[in-house]
């Protein structure tokens, strides 16, 4: 087996109890390109923070055993990246009995052209590639939302030009029973069949539950289509639709990651990364970004640990904002972000006051020293914190003279930032000599504090 690490900013729903989803991601066979599809597949569910993916590439040998895995509350998802030879008695029976008692399954792409005559996994599917299937040319393409209700869909926008096979005259299995969630429009302009073709189903199979799309192709040898799973849309389906396929609810985000809610983008936010180059930033007094510490991975903008390189600031100025962010922070791990930073000063944080990121359980800090603090001034009330290794969801308000921190959804810090009170706070604290938030704007900063951290869906309002 094969165990792929890889870490997605979680919905505030998220409770920091839930446990990790124990996945199981059958690969070994198929006729497009599953040595880089499975990987790829792995990463998509543990980027989310919801999954603990483990592939096998020999599923003969490792399904005999996933019934007593499930029944031990070992295994709580299988997901198909599979087109192949049956995997032998022994796997196939462990494996239906896995999923009859609760364990939930995805699907993808060719995997529905698997097992012609094996008649329960062709029920569990539902739509199957068989004779008299096809597709057009691989080409991006709407994927429209048809259920707003499900909780797979619930929220969600529609896949707006996502690049990939659109499978056409899936047959449907007698017996089967599912509900179409998602669809698109198979143009004859591209080999299609000028009608809307069924793109995700989700379905029971005794206990278990069973999320299905054709999407999700890639070829061998053809790296153009590696932008089908490198589409945020994608991945965040197939998160979602996993998570309910083993929990039966859905607590991840319906926005892409790095990607403006709808409403948020009427409200005049702005994103500052796009998942892919660190473009909106700068190190500090610098034009350009450090020459080492800081890397783009997993969709976000992570510090190496001792990597050097400096704080990074925001080539933008802000005023009056609402700055929302994820943060992921490692074990005893501490960085932050900053606000009004100014060029005066050796640090960024002479002159601006930092919102805390701290693993609280790791590194012990006071409470004004804390995960959500206004840094060294006053500690954050009523927080709810996800462990290091976990998604967190900061915010950070500065309206009319007031600083407001949220942390998870909640309101953790509210408190002046100009006139007496905030003055007579600086003065009374070991900022005093510094030129320390007395700007009236300044720009953004996340700190290099040494240790790794990583921030995600960054995005950002003028007030």
């Amino acid at each position: 087996m094969f165990v792929a690490t890889v870490l997605w900013a979680v919905a505030a729903t998220l409770s920091p109890q839930d446990p990790p989803i124990q996945t199981l991601l059958v690969s070994g066979a198929n006729n497009h390109d599953w040595k880089w599809t499975s990987p790829a597949i792995a990463a998509v569910l543990e980027e989310s923070g919801r999954f603990d993916v483990t592939i096998t590439y020999d599923p003969g040998q490792d399904l005999p055993s996933v019934a007593e895995q499930h029944a031990a509350g070992k295994l709580d998802l299988i997901v198909l990246d599979y087109n192949g030879r049956r995997w032998g008695e022994a796997a196939e029976a462990a494996f239906l009995q896995a999923v009859q008692a609760g364990c939930g399954v995805t699907i993808i792409h060719a995997a529905d052209n698997a097992f012609t005559g094996w008649h329960e996994y062709e029920i569990m599917v539902g739509l199957l590639w068989r004779k008299g299937t096809g597709h057009g040319r691989y080409h991006p393409f709407d994927v429209v939302v048809v259920d707003h209700n499900h909780p797979i869909t619930r929220g969600m926008s529609d896949l707006r030009m996502h690049p990939d096979e659109l499978y056409h005259r899936l047959k449907h299995t007698e017996g089967a029973q599912y509900q179409v969630l998602m669809s698109a429009f198979s143009d004859p302009k591209t080999g299609g069949t000028n009608r809307h073709e069924p793109m995700v189903t989700a379905s029971n199979f005794g206990k278990g539950r069973v999320f299905h799309t054709p999407l999700g192709h890639v070829w061998k040898n053809n790296v153009p289509s590696h932008a089908t799973w490198h589409d945020p849309q994608l991945r965040m389906l197939v998160a979602r639709g996993s998570e309910w396929a083993a929990t039966g609810k859905v607590t991840l985000s319906p926005t892409p990651l790095n990607r403006l809610h709808e409403t948020e983008k009427k409200q005049g936010f702005v994103s500052l990364f796009d998942g892919k180059t660190i473009e909106h930033w700068t190190g500090y007094k610098k034009d350009t970004m450090p020459a080492k510490g800081w890397v783009v991975r997993d969709a976000a903008i992570v510090h190496e640990a001792k990597g050097g390189g400096g704080d990074l600031v925001s080539r933008e100025m802000y005023g009056d904002f609402d700055f929302r962010f994820s943060f992921r922070i490692s074990e005893r791990g501490n960085s932050g972000v900053m606000w009004h930073v100014t060029d005066v000063g050796k640090q960024t944080y002479f002159s601006g006051p930092e919102y805390q990121v701290i693993d609280d359980a790791g590194a012990k800090p006071g409470g004004r020293h804390a995960v959500g603090a206004l840094y060294d001034l006053i500690a954050a009330k009523g927080k709810t914190v996800r462990p290091a290794g976990s998604w967190n969801e900061g915010r950070l308000v500065v309206k009319n003279g007031r600083l407001q921190h949220y942390l998870n959804g909640a309101k953790v810090v509210d408190t002046p930032c100009a006139g007496p009170e905030w003055l007579k706070m600086i003065k009374n604290s070991k900022f005093k000599n510094w030129p320390f938030g007395s700007a009236k704007q300044g720009r953004m900063a996340l700190q290099d504090h040494g240790d790794e951290v990583a921030y995600r869906n960054l995005r950002i309002k003028k007030l």
